[in-house]
């Protein structure tokens, strides 16, 4: 029997948000919601020997997520991303150097198990240096399905390193805002669907999906189209929606549930945790934990 494992490589930090500091980066929001679905799921990736650090592995297991691939890093700090929210709840990210994150560690035992994975998740931010980079590439030998959140972050958007996924990746995942990008950098023309059939073509992926905000969102998969509309909800911020999507998206493509169901599954997702402060909403099944630092538990609301 094949094994069940999900492993989400990347970087796992605090997002210092309004307020105030809550647990993520998206690899890691996507394993919780991975897990939340009832998926196993492992992170990988690498903290400070901080009291951050320290948090983070306290945490993990509340979510549910696997935390013994986390290295520790005796030098570099915990992962920090300063995030301004606008009006609409759309975030800006300042993403603070160093990080340990940016130095995740091939080893002997993680080798073996993204060898016997069923899928692993990963991203572009996480390539930005050259150890951590190197990391991913030598787990794309695995024969497990291969799930690429392009996810550019300025001033972390290299051409190179995201061609390089694409070739990769079996499941792509794309904002419309990064679609545009893409069709610039490798000549993409025509519509939507017509930019989404290139990559697909292109880079002989197995599926593509495009978010698109209120929108909605577009999923092409082994040559089936399928869209779903946006739901209007009330946002706080959209730190995290389109990690998600990912995961329900994800679940619904390993489940080999209906297109349709899935992005609607999906888009509902991302709209809910748009209703929320933080990534990972503290009333999600598999996430019992304690109020992130610095804030108040806030009152749901009714969306």
């Amino acid at each position: 029997m094949a094994n069940s494992e999900i492993l989400c490589v990347g970087e796992v930090l605090w997002d210092a948000l309004p307020a105030g500091l809550f647990l993520g980066g998206a690899p890691f929001n996507a394993a919780c919601h991975l897990r939340a679905a009832g998926l196993t799921v492992s992170m990988v990736s690498r903290v400070g020997g901080d009291s951050l650090g320290e948090e983070v592995l306290r945490r993990c297991p509340w979510y549910g997520v696997g935390a013994d691939l986390i290295q520790i890093d005796p030098e570099l700090p915990t992962g920090l991303v300063r995030a301004t929210i606008d009006d609409a709840g759309n975030a800006e990210y300042e993403i603070v150097e160093p990080a340990a994150w940016d130095a995740i560690a091939l080893s002997d035992a993680l080798e073996r198990r993204a060898l016997a994975s069923r899928a692993i998740v990963f991203g572009s931010l996480a390539q930005r240096q050259a150890i951590s980079r190197r990391t991913i590439e030598r787990l794309w030998e695995s024969d497990a399905l291969m799930v690429f959140d392009v996810n550019l972050r300025p001033p972390y958007e290299d051409r190179e390193i995201v061609r390089s996924s694409l070739q990769r990746a079996d499941v792509v995942k794309v904002s419309e805002s990064e679609l545009a990008r893409l069709a610039e950098w490798f000549g993409l023309t025509g519509t939507l669907r017509e930019q989404v059939a290139a990559i697909a073509a292109t880079f002989t992926c197995r599926a593509v999906c495009v978010t698109r905000g209120r929108e909605g969102a577009v999923l092409w998969n082994q040559g089936r189209w399928a869209e779903q509309s946006g739901y209007e909800v009330e946002v706080r911020d959209t730190v995290g929606a389109g990690d998600a999507f990912l995961a329900v998206l994800l679940a619904g493509l390993l489940e080999g549930a209906d297109d349709r169901v899935i992005l609607r599954h999906a888009n509902l997702i991302g709209a809910y945790v748009a209703t929320q402060f933080g990534a990972v909403p503290l009333d999600q099944p598999a996430a019992i934990a304690p109020p992130p630092i610095g804030a108040r538990r806030p009152r749901r609301r009714r969306s």
